[in-house]
């Protein structure tokens, strides 16, 4: 089978069947076809899109390039959760914990941050000695002994994502939504979890910036998850602004803990149980989302949830004493306290430009071999709808100079649009998908 005749078959329109596909990824997972065919390959599917069909052969073809997680010596209903990308977005630290202190193992396997989003393994090394390179062995059995692990993802997980992902990016086709699709759950799917929570982003922040488009990439993963015989729920919660308000890596993890330390309320709080509830759901832990919300409730109240993500960071060879002393996390040179300089109301934030902005001061990376620095970000207290003051606090800055924490102050000033007049706050969720069907909020 040759490549010259797939690309050409979609080139005009048609639909690749099985063998087509797995040639396809046979090719891109073990560099047998230059750069330029697959290339080309990927411009045919972005301009002429694919069937659920395709795009779920496409998937399962990239799950199967590589290796696929056996997690079944971990009793019980393994639920991952997996979000679509954004900023502030400390969801997993919060919810993992919190879905794990109600009886349900958490064996998850995360990604790290590039471009403006943040990473959740860039998040756990800024705690001093937490290692997030275990081998399968030690991690399986340190799910099975305290219920819960975060690892990063091996290697071998669906190499063939890892050759597309990267000439994506290069070829302007990261938009396709068949491509986004199957990169997110071959990769789920490898990671090897009884059932997914999806958390699709929708906003300035988001891979999707329309709320249409979001939805329309949750109900592709979800009848992705079906086509696969994989129960999967996605979410719709909204990016029009950071989900917490601390950005950056060391402050997104005193952002997790204040939440599971009863100190802060909000957004970040009210995702995590939400897409927590969903999690319970379909490990039958709860019935109701009712239900499911005051388990985890309780966990949070009880401190059960905090206890879990102490266990969870000394297993993994990390300070569990942060979980009692957010100090002992990365300080940086200095910090600078920004007022909003005019009265009004908080109208529209870029979300993305302001998570660009914490990359530039040296929170990501441009670049998978950048290197970060995990004390630096900035706290961001107002919200959209919030009326503000001269005085008020626009947001923390935490720079390793002078110079940084001017670039910072400018961007966030330039990412934040402001009325005379009251706005609405938005929702924090849009829509939850399943196979059944639809709700909208």
């Amino acid at each position: 089978m040759h490549m010259i005749d797939i690309i050409t078959k979609k080139k005009l329109g048609g639909e690749l069947n099985e063998q087509e596909i797995e040639a396809f990824v046979d090719a891109a997972a073990h560099n047998t076809a230059p750069d330029y065919q697959l290339a080309a390959l990927l411009m045919a599917i972005r301009l002429n899109g694919m069937t659920p069909e395709e795009t779920t052969r496409l998937t399962l073809a990239m799950t199967h390039s590589g290796d696929v997680a056996d997690l079944s010596a971990i009793p019980g209903v393994k639920v991952d959760k997996h979000s679509t990308g954004g900023v502030g977005d400390t969801a997993t630290l919060v919810v993992a914990p919190l879905v794990a202190a109600c009886g349900v193992p958490v064996a998850k396997m995360s990604g790290r941050g590039l471009g403006h989003t943040g990473g959740t393994l860039d998040k756990l090394e800024s705690i001093s000695g937490m290692r997030v390179d275990l081998e399968e062995e030690r991690f399986i059995r340190q799910v099975q002994e305290i219920g819960i692990a975060v690892i990063g993802q091996t290697g071998s997980l669906a190499p063939a994502d890892k050759t597309l992902y990267a000439l994506r990016d290069v070829t302007s086709t990261v938009d396709s939504l068949p491509l986004i699709a199957s990169s997110i759950m071959s990769k789920k799917l490898a990671s090897g979890a009884d059932a997914i929570v999806l958390d699709v982003k929708t906003g300035s922040g988001a891979i999707m910036h329309t709320l249409e488009g979001s939805i329309e990439l949750a109900q592709a993963m979800v009848r992705i998850g079906a086509l696969a015989h994989k129960p999967v729920t996605a979410v719709v919660t909204g990016m029009e602004q950071p989900l917490g308000t601390h950005v950056g890596n060391a402050l997104e993890v005193k952002d997790a803990i204040d939440v599971l330390r009863g100190r802060t309320k909000g957004a970040l709080l009210e995702v995590s149980l939400l897409l927590g509830s969903h999690m319970l759901m379909l490990a039958n832990r709860a019935a109701t989302q009712e239900e499911a919300r005051a388990l985890l409730t309780e966990a949070l109240e009880s401190g059960r949830g905090l206890e879990k993500l102490r266990q969870m960071i000394a297993a993994q060879g990390g300070d569990p004493r942060v979980c009692d002393d957010v100090g002992l996390l990365p300080q940086p040179a200095l910090r600078r306290t920004v007022r909003v300089g005019h009265g009004g109301y908080v109208a529209e934030m870029d979300t993305t430009a302001l998570g660009l902005a914490a990359q530039a001061m040296g929170a990501g990376r441009m670049k998978k071999t950048d290197v970060i620095d995990p004390s630096v970000g900035f706290v961001l207290p107002v919200r959209i709808g919030d009326r503000v003051g001269p005085e008020d606090t626009l947001c923390e800055l935490y720079a390793r100079s002078e110079a940084d924490a001017e670039s910072a102050e400018q961007a966030i000033r330039a990412a934040i649009r402001f009325s005379d007049t009251p706005v609405e706050r938005p929702p924090l969720w849009y829509a939850v998908v399943t196979k059944d069907g639809m709700i909208r909020n």
